[in-house]
């Protein structure tokens, strides 16, 4: 007999309403209609998956790219996947994709006239290990405008991805810097319940530095339960 995980609740006053007034592209992207729930059936459960063996050596390290080194100041992103009882997820694939030090993505559909690095993509991955613990070397990304409201402005973030032991189970959230300026301005930040919004918010790590070349940032995911990191409703985008 097949036994299905069990069904989680969503937590409550976490995670951002779909449809947030001050967030205008929500309106847009938001269903229109009920979420209906799809079971997960056998194809789902024992579908592929992506693990180790789909990550390269040295695609957790964004700082160099195409024969070269990326600019900006270097630091180093790390912490643990956990579940909702605080024990670690082992062999999680993560994800993540930046701004340059300049706040300016490498995509066609990025405008903002702040200079492109060659020796940086953006783009890196990395598998949790034993005790869930995952690292990524990278830039700190630079804040950048766009188009919300008057002078709008998007404060440094990374984003994540994780996948989880199937390949319809996927989770994206973003990574802010303590203290950020654009905070008060920003409402895919201001979206989140004010309780739960630190939770998005990576801590200065002074023990994670590398002596003389990078700082260290820890930001912890937890998966679920009343600590439960903040998801995304939505479809993924690049804000």
């Amino acid at each position: 007999m097949l036994h299905l995980p069990p069904r989680y609740q969503r937590p409550t006053g976490v995670n951002a309403p779909a449809d947030f007034a001050d967030y205008k592209t929500t309106s847009l992207r938001h269903p229109k209609q009920p979420l209906k729930l799809l079971p997960q059936r056998l194809t789902e459960l024992t579908g592929p998956v992506f693990g180790e063996d789909r990550v390269g050596a040295g695609e957790n390290d964004l700082t160099i790219a195409n024969g070269g080194e990326a600019q900006g100041q270097r630091i180093v992103v790390h912490g643990r996947v956990l579940d909702g009882d605080g024990k670690p997820v082992p062999h999680t694939l993560l994800e993540v994709w930046q701004a340059n030090a300049g706040g300016r993505y490498r995509h066609t559909g990025d405008n903002w006239p702040a200079p492109l690095d060659p020796f940086f993509n953006g783009l890196g991955r990395c598998v949790t290990d034993a005790n869930g613990h995952y690292s990524f070397t990278t830039i700190k990304p630079g804040a950048y405008p766009w188009m919300n409201h008057d002078n709008a402005w998007r404060p440094a973030h990374i984003h994540f991805s994780l996948f989880g032991t199937a390949f319809t189970q996927r989770l994206v959230t973003q990574m802010y810097f303590p203290e950020d300026p654009m905070f008060f301005q920003d409402p895919i930040y201001n979206a989140v319940p004010e309780a739960a919004r630190h939770r998005m918010v990576s801590v200065f790590d002074y023990d994670a530095t590398v002596p003389n070349w990078a700082l260290g940032f820890r930001f912890d995911i937890v998966l679920r339960g009343r600590n439960a990191s903040v998801f995304e409703n939505e479809e993924d985008h690049d804000d």
